[in-house]
């Protein structure tokens, strides 16, 4: 990314730390095999500091939307001890395939990393007794519903990885653009996955408000929002 675009992706900033609007489709770092990756662009955020800020959690390749940085090690490590203990508010939109079977609810149950017969890994819903296992807990409730398509709000308590695509294919309403959590035999999907992180919350200051920033949603989600009741001018 440019100075410029990576700088109009900024939501937040203050002394001690930075909210961006990450892409969908753009990994936070380098993979083994290298490539492009959002933390090419940090440089562009020192605003000054003479070094640039650092990742304080991760979101997958394909979600969009609120991604937290310490800009310092006094903010990025604050900031890593918020996350570290379940202090920070993360609210997650995403556009299903088919609705839940209640309208809210809790998911609660144990992820593990599996490696799969193609060479890649997946993350699997395993029992609690396997001592690699994590737990991993995320409310739900269903926003709004169109023509094949539904509108959730998800709280994750926990911030296992691939958390919300598997617990929500676990219910049978697998994400719009799933391209791993489907079942088997299921066609490659043709949109991109629709997945956001709409909100954070941050108790960063113990003596103020929490910070609250929000994100838009990107533009390939906007359709199956619409369809689903959300407006803008209602935000």
């Amino acid at each position: 990314m440019t100075p410029q675009e990576i700088q109009a992706r900024l939501l937040y900033r203050d002394g001690l730390m930075l909210v961006i609007d990450k892409p969908a489709g753009l990994p936070v770092h380098a993979g083994p095999g290298g490539g492009d990756n959002l933390e090419r662009s940090f440089e562009h955020l020192r605003f000054g500091l003479p070094k640039a800020p650092s990742l304080a959690h991760r979101l997958d390749r394909d979600t969009s939307g609120c991604l937290a940085l310490g800009r310092q090690h006094k903010g990025l490590s604050r900031l890593g001890k918020l996350f570290q203990a379940g202090q920070v508010e993360k609210t997650y939109w995403a556009i299903t395939t088919q609705a839940p079977p209640e309208a809210q609810g809790t998911i609660d149950n144990y992820l593990l990393k599996k490696t799969t017969r193609a060479g890649g890994w997946k993350m699997v819903i395993c029992d609690k007794n396997d001592n690699q296992s994590q737990h991993s807990v995320t409310d739900y409730r269903l926003l709004g519903s169109g023509e094949n398509v539904h509108w959730l709000e998800l709280h994750p308590r926990t911030g296992r990885t691939h958390q919300i695509r598997v617990h929500l294919a676990s219910l049978g309403c697998p994400i719009l653009g799933e391209p791993i959590y489907l079942p088997d035999g299921s066609p490659k999907p043709s949109q991109k996955l629709h997945l956001h992180s709409r909100a954070l919350v941050l108790p960063l200051y113990p003596k103020k408000d929490p910070i609250r920033v929000e994100a838009p949603p990107p533009p390939h989600m906007l359709t199956a929002l619409r369809a689903c009741g959300y407006h803008p001018d209602h935000e």
